[in-house]
């Protein structure tokens, strides 16, 4: 079986006065399986939403390959992009700035439809179809976004992202502005579209329960670069990048024990540190790690690690 995302040394450079470079993402190289969840996740500013904008060309990726059913849409135009959008879509985190004010729900559900090629009744009945796939009512498509809760526009951002049946979703912190209830609401709909319509997704997110939740597989990134990626469950039980295991130890704990905190700020990405990118905050840094930057190394476990000294379980 093929992957639907195949994604190799993926980097995104910005030129910044001065001669400048930002380098918010650098080498980052993941897959994503027909029916597949992987979770992203990472502290804010690790370049996670970069990334997911560049896996569905929202943004052009400085350099690396990008392939979507077998296909390197990385340096495409624009016109010759257009066949593969409907095979990538993506969910943002505010679900009111992604929707249009002056359109009804409708007339946004069938913009993407009628852009396709897809006749005007064809839309009209392929509109019914997905508001009922996210569980709202017919009628719903009449109303403009500002009449629904925030869960609700997140349910409308979600049927529009499946109208054109993507094989792909990446979604970008897609409960994150959401209160909890609702939160639990949307993280089912996601597991039972999953299911149903076998869609591969990407779900970009700082919450490990969350991600506990949703995703297969679990990528870890930071400062640009990913430290460690395995199976989610046996990232979350014994983690062997200690990035990874200080984010574990920042989750509160059911018995209100106060959550540990990582120790210093990310460092810039316009000065990223010499060697591991980690050491500088690492509590088991040693001289090789401030010299030598790690390789991703994969285990016989199906686990990488980015670390001159993993964590032994």
């Amino acid at each position: 079986m093929k992957p639907v995302l195949d994604a190799r040394d993926v980097s995104v450079r910005y030129h910044l006065r001065g001669r400048r470079v930002l380098q918010a993402v650098d080498g980052v190289s993941l897959s994503v399986m027909p029916g597949e969840a992987l979770a992203l996740v990472g502290e804010s500013g690790c370049g996670k939403s970069t990334l997911g904008r560049c896996l569905v060309r929202l943004q052009r990726p400085s350099s690396g390959a990008i392939a979507i059913d077998g296909i390197d849409i990385a340096r495409m135009s624009e016109r010759a992009l257009r066949p593969y959008r409907r095979r990538m879509q993506m969910v943002f985190q505010d679900s009111q700035a992604a929707l249009n004010p002056r359109r009804t729900v409708a007339a946004s559900l069938a913009a993407p439809l009628l852009a396709q090629g897809v006749s005007r009744a064809e839309a009209a009945a392929r509109v019914a179809k997905l508001l009922e796939l996210v569980g709202l009512p017919e009628e719903a498509g009449s109303r403009f976004p500002h009449a629904f809760s925030g869960g609700q526009r997140q349910r409308i951002n979600i049927a529009r992202a499946l109208a054109l049946d993507p094989a792909l979703v990446v979604a970008d912190e897609p409960v994150a502005a959401l209160d909890v209830s609702v939160q639990a609401q949307i993280i089912n709909l996601f597991s039972d579209l999953r299911a149903r319509l076998g869609l591969a997704m990407l779900f970009i997110s700082h919450d490990l329960a969350v991600v506990r939740q949703l995703s297969d597989r679990m990528a870890v990134m930071y400062l640009g670069s990913v430290v460690e990626e395995g199976p989610t469950e046996a990232l979350l039980r014994m983690p062997r990048h200690p990035y990874t295991a200080a984010l574990m130890a920042a989750v509160p704990t059911r018995d209100g024990a106060a959550p540990a905190v990582l120790a210093g700020d990310v460092p810039s990405p316009l000065d990223p540190p010499s060697g591991c990118r980690f050491h500088t905050r690492c509590p088991f840094v040693r001289e090789r790690c401030r010299s030598e930057r790690p390789a991703l190394v994969a285990d016989v476990d199906g686990r990488t690690t980015a670390c001159h000294f993993p964590i032994q379980s």
